[in-house]
């Protein structure tokens, strides 16, 4: 069923956050800045940042290596970012990193050690045990969001993906086994998963999106081929985030999948029945392999109905990006409706932790 607009924003209000209740009707900058997902500089909270989460222009932050020193310095990080959106009244923030394991593993402490494709040749109960492990790691450390598994199906020797160990197998069947074991791990343990790159990457060359423009020419027989591990999500009741590609895809749009209709909209909403929160891959790499700018990307994929927008340029760029949002709300250039969703689906998905 298709509630209106003001029929969701009414029923916000039922949603309890961090002890505080929601407003029934959030304004237009408070509902645009839930879905900004933004990087920070340095180990410390720094006051810009703080001030931000506490004006509500921030809905979550996204931690890289260059975050993160120790993980005593890490909790201390996360707890006073949380604190200053509890200062201001806000939801709790997400706070995201990438914990995939091998090459791409932010917190060296913290599971898995193995790369996707080596917990790949283990069994899925190993591999729920890893994320199980992952999660818990990940939560002491104040971190409420792993941008992981992979979900991505390699074709060929070439993928950049497979050359980075980053895909548990070539084999459709198996990365939809393991991708919902390691995620179930993860929300065993508290952590929201995030199943990317959808709607997949598994056909890429040696080249990956964040350093270069990427076009996946293949058909929507073979596109949609690729698409079991989020089918297999969806029937095993599991509630990931779903990050999506920003490689265009011309059987589907000529448009980047992030801020394509035909793939955000319809082919994950409508056709998968995804009901849960979606983020775009980094709109910052976007922007630079187009030579434009992260706000552009971010009203694209905003007016698609992209739930979360990835800012992980400098804080000038997500400055921006968030009055760019901002502006087009307000103009009416995305529609209440959307705004309201997207709200209503985040708070959601806070309500969680």
């Amino acid at each position: 069923m298709i509630r209106s607009a003001a029929a969701t924003l009414a029923l916000l209000g039922s949603l309890v956050l961090t002890g505080s209740a929601v407003a029934a009707t959030p304004t237009t900058a408070q509902m645009v800045g839930q879905r900004m997902v933004v990087a920070i500089a340095g180990t410390t909270a720094k006051p810009a940042i703080l001030a931000r989460i506490r004006a509500g222009q921030v809905g979550g932050v996204i931690l890289f290596g260059g975050n993160i020193r120790s993980a005593a310095q890490l909790r201390r990080l996360t707890a006073r970012l949380q604190k200053a959106a509890r200062a201001g009244g806000r939801p709790r923030l997400l706070i995201a990193t990438d914990q995939e394991g091998g090459l791409v593993r932010r917190l060296p402490w913290a599971p898995p050690r193995a790369s996707a494709q080596q917990l790949g040749a283990t069994s899925a109960a190993h591999i729920q045990t890893v994320g199980h492990r992952a999660g818990t790691a990940l939560r002491a450390a104040g971190i409420n969001v792993d941008l992981a598994p992979v979900a991505d199906v390699p074709s060929s020797s070439s993928n950049f993906l497979q050359a980075q160990h980053r895909a548990y197998s070539t084999s459709r069947f198996s990365v939809a086994a393991d991708a919902a074991a390691f995620a179930q791990g993860l929300e065993a343990g508290r952590v929201q998963p995030a199943f990317k790159h959808f709607p997949g990457l598994g056909r890429a060359g040696p080249v990956s999106t964040d350093d270069g423009l990427v076009e996946i020419g293949a058909s929507r027989t073979q596109i949609r081929h690729g698409l079991l591990p989020y089918e297999v999500a969806r029937r095993r009741a599991l509630h990931p985030v779903v990050m999506l590609s920003t490689a265009v895809y011309p059987a589907f749009s000529p448009r980047a999948a992030a801020w394509s209709k035909a793939i955000a909209g319809t082919l994950l909403r409508h056709d998968l029945g995804f009901r849960g929160v979606t983020i775009t891959d980094s709109l910052t790499s976007a922007a630079a392999v187009r030579r434009t700018s992260a706000s552009a990307l971010a009203v694209k994929s905003a007016r698609v109905g992209v739930d979360l927008l990835l800012v992980t340029g400098p804080a000038s760029s997500s400055r921006a990006a968030y009055a760019a949002v901002l502006q087009a709300a307000r103009s009416g250039a995305i529609p209440l409706a959307n705004l309201s969703a997207s709200y209503a689906r985040i708070l959601k998905l806070k309500s969680r932790f």
